[in-house]
């Protein structure tokens, strides 16, 4: 396919085509031309079949329709090629909190034939510095509330020499920019295998990896999980808490409401209290957020009656969905959550299962476009029933950018996901743990999301995290971080209750044989427990 870069950076370091996973594309939608722009499609294909005055986004004092996002993208797309020299394969930092704005950057960088680099609203300079560097980043647009991690950053990188400030009141901010350009862009007529967006892994445990994704990966996300498993309509509301920097909350709360002409809601604060706020305020029906958020919301709301009547679809993702976290919500709402496991490096959900075909403890089984097997150390798929490594083919797969560890991820043609699964009669995948966390004790293979399903639905549970850490007798014991609700007691007699009932709920072998109390449990941004850090205390 003839590329439209101008600038061959990210197609020079995509990995050779025989580390990449084999592609699969058998779905009719997925049969894709050899010249696509996903804003095209996602935004002005809308407008231009008479669907611009459609609602589109919405935050506290703003409306925008299809038509009002679609002139501020192409103003600042036009910003970005006339006043700062974007050519095509150039790459840009996004860096904002959720927000009209930074929607409308990310398809006016698309627009333009740029590579759109998200990046989480809390990274400081030298995390910043670890993505411009291995990117290669250019340019950057950035709010302003925002800019002093980034000018510290960007003091550090020679590579990066066009920055632009936005909900910047002054004359050199982009809105004043803006307003000298037209709201008219044509399009760069880019290859659906050219890279149109590149989103970094967290970095907790080492250097980021570059997850590198092309136009057709962006529209194969919307082409699978969200007509076959959401199945959301163009009147359905969308809102949730997962950063756009966070491929989760990228697909969640913008590709995939835009890809039925449905629209979204973008708010900044986004604490459990926050997020069902806007739920009432704006009549959302579709929710995307955490197992932890979900949780929070079911114990504020238990004995009260249920306030967001409008609310009809609930999505989890990010981390494994407990049982007890399931009914809890479906005791709260009425509403069964979908759940679903999916990865920055395949972009999105790839196994999953809709609120009709839930079943407590099981993601789902592989969402249409995809296939999933759980292999063995030496890559032969496992018979129900046993434990092994979720492998993956679809639309998409892992592209790192110039990294040695894309080894790792793809093997004969698979993505491994690093999950440790098992497969049911029926077709369920049920999730253990993730391959590098599972808990050897005394020869016993524990799962900790196990576990930790079992202390969730003791009463005095209100969060917990489970590791295994280093014994001299076992090799391993299960240990658990427990945060208690306010009316419970940190001491002994607790530990010890906690302890029984767990030998009650499951396999006495897996109980927890240390516990240590807690205030809270460290998270990422996007509500994921930070295990290694348990593995530290």
């Amino acid at each position: 396919m003839p590329s439209a870069y101008v600038d061959t950076f990210a197609r020079d370091h995509l990995p050779p085509p025989q580390a990449q996973p084999e592609y699969l594309f058998d779905l009719p939608t997925l049969q894709f031309p050899a010249q696509l722009n996903c804003a095209t499609e996602l935004l002005d294909r809308h407008v231009a079949e008479g669907r611009g005055e459609r609602l589109c986004i919405q935050a506290p004092g703003l409306h925008w329709t299809y038509a009002e996002l679609q002139a501020q993208a192409n103003r600042i797309a036009n910003v970005l090629v006339h006043d700062m020299g974007l050519v095509p394969g150039h790459r840009v930092l996004l860096r904002a909190p959720n927000n009209p704005m930074l929607a409308a950057c990310w398809f006016a960088v698309v627009k333009g034939g740029g590579i759109a680099v998200g990046s989480m609203p809390l990274l400081r300079a030298k995390e910043l510095k670890q993505i411009i560097d291995k990117a290669q980043i250019s340019h950057a647009l950035c709010d302003l509330r925002l800019a002093e991690e980034l000018k510290l950053a960007a003091a550090d990188c020679p590579t990066l020499t066009q920055l632009r400030f936005f909900n910047d009141p002054g004359a050199d901010g982009l809105e004043a920019a803006m307003a000298r350009q037209p709201a008219t862009f044509p399009n760069v007529d880019t290859a659906a295998d050219d890279t149109c967006l590149m989103a970094f892994t967290s970095g907790t445990t080492g250097s980021p990896k570059g997850t590198m994704h092309f136009h057709r990966d962006v529209m194969a996300a919307c082409a699978c999980w969200p007509p076959h498993v959401l199945r959301p309509t163009e009147d359905d509301v969308f809102v949730g808490s997962p950063p756009l920097a966070f491929t989760f909350g990228l697909g969640g709360l913008l590709l995939f409401p835009m890809s039925v002409s449905a629209s979204t809601v973008l708010v900044e604060r986004v604490s459990p209290p926050e997020l069902m706020a806007a739920v009432q305020q704006f009549g959302a029906t579709v929710m995307f957020t955490a197992p932890t958020s979900y949780r929070a919301i079911a114990l504020s709301l238990q004995g009260k009656p249920w306030p967001a009547k409008s609310l009809r679809k609930c999505v989890s993702a990010g981390e494994a969905l407990p049982a007890a976290t399931r009914k809890l919500w479906r005791d709260a709402s009425g509403l069964e959550i979908i759940d679903g496991i999916g990865s920055t490096e395949l972009l999105h959900i790839f196994v999953s299962a809709d609120e009709h075909q839930a079943r407590p403890g099981a993601t789902g089984k592989a969402v249409p476009g995809y296939v999933a097997c759980v292999m063995d150390a030496e890559g032969r798929p496992l018979p129900p029933g046993q434990i092994g490594a979720l492998a993956i083919k679809g639309p998409t797969g892992c592209k790192y950018l110039a990294d040695a560890r894309q080894s790792q991820y793809v093997r004969d043609g698979w993505n491994y996901t690093g999950d440790a699964y098992l497969l049911d009669d029926d077709g369920y995948f049920h999730y253990q743990s993730r391959t590098d966390d599972m808990i050897i004790s005394a020869g016993y293979n524990i799962a900790g999301p196990e576990v930790e399903d079992a202390l969730l639905r003791h009463p005095d549970v209100a969060e917990c995290g489970v590791v295994g850490v280093p014994d001299d007798e076992r090799g391993q014991i299960v240990k658990a971080f427990v945060v208690l609700k306010p009316t419970a007691q940190p001491n002994p007699a607790t530990a010890a209750a906690l302890q029984d009932y767990v030998k009650q709920a499951i396999a006495p072998y897996k109980y927890p044989r240390a516990i240590e109390f807690l205030d809270k449990l460290p998270r990422t941004e996007t509500g994921k427990l930070q295990r290694f850090k348990l593995r530290q205390t």
